[in-house]
């Protein structure tokens, strides 16, 4: 059911149509009509009229077997990327740290109790997940989850930790003595390693990316096969090239920030033509 808000101004029908995008995953690509109006708690009708617009605007494509997304909805996602300037920022440090561990680099993004990754350098390796810019994973099982969390007040985690993951994953569940040990070990030591729990064979390490105010506001990790790199490699040699891309796009960030930014002419400036 798509979200309710309580304010006057809320568009319901704003809310189900990005509800329709959202119930569409890999594991889903293609609905027909009777399954996006049975997922969404839709009437037919409604629903209808809901993938027609969608359709009109180019975010979905009807077929023969029912109904998909098209490559305009990643235009939504890279809005967001785009206005804060990450990928720009990270892609360099990204594409540096990737030549000299020969292992993937992400960035990603708190986003509830899940993260969204925002950046992404990959090299073919046999993963067990598969990752993009836009993957969704729960937090608490990933390096860059704990970092990104362990960032919050022990209280603000918990609420946080408190929302229900919209990654479609299911996970261990872990104590609240155990997370808050996890949390604050990762506090204390400046960094996160996740040891295959997100999946078998992955195995990441991460550390936080600050703003030029030294806010986190996103992780960096490296990503191995568990069966290839150990935890030794990880720490003694990937990790300290890592808190170096980390701390090169985080003065790239603080750079960004003290741009100068030109005042929009008042009316009263504007040339008439």
């Amino acid at each position: 059911m798509a979200e309710r808000g309580t304010g006057p101004d809320f568009i319901e029908a704003l809310a189900r149509g990005l509800h329709v995008l959202k119930i569409f995953s890999p594991d889903r690509p293609v609905m027909s009509l009777s399954e996006v109006a049975k997922e969404t708690d839709l009437a037919r009708p409604t629903a209808r009229r809901i993938l027609l617009t969608l359709e009109e605007l180019g975010y979905v494509r009807s077929g023969h077997s029912g109904y998909t997304l098209t490559p305009r909805v990643l235009e939504l996602g890279m809005a967001y990327i785009g206005a804060l300037n990450l990928w720009d920022m990270a892609r360099p440090h990204l594409e540096e740290l990737v030549s000299h561990t020969g292992e993937s680099s992400s960035m990603a993004q708190l986003d509830g109790s899940d993260i969204v990754y925002v950046a992404r350098v990959a090299v073919p390796k046999l993963i067990a997940l598969r990752v993009d810019i836009g993957t969704r994973f729960p937090a608490l099982v990933t390096s860059q989850g704990r970092v990104l969390l362990a960032a919050l007040s022990p209280e603000s985690a918990r609420a946080v930790l408190d929302e229900p993951s919209r990654s479609g994953l299911s996970t261990r569940d872990y104590t609240p003595s155990q997370i808050d040990d996890l949390l604050a070990e990762t506090r204390e030591r400046g960094w996160a390693l996740a040891d295959q729990d997100l999946a078998p064979g992955v195995r990441s390490i991460a550390v936080p990316v600050r703003d030029g105010h030294g806010v986190v506001r996103a992780a960096m990790n490296v990503t191995v096969h568990a069966a290839e790199t150990s935890v030794e490699t990880l720490t003694d040699k990937y990790l300290p090239l890592l808190l170096d891309a980390a701390a090169a796009t985080t003065t790239d960030w603080a750079e960004w920030q003290r741009r100068p930014i030109e005042a929009a002419p008042r009316n009263s400036e504007r040339k008439v033509v």
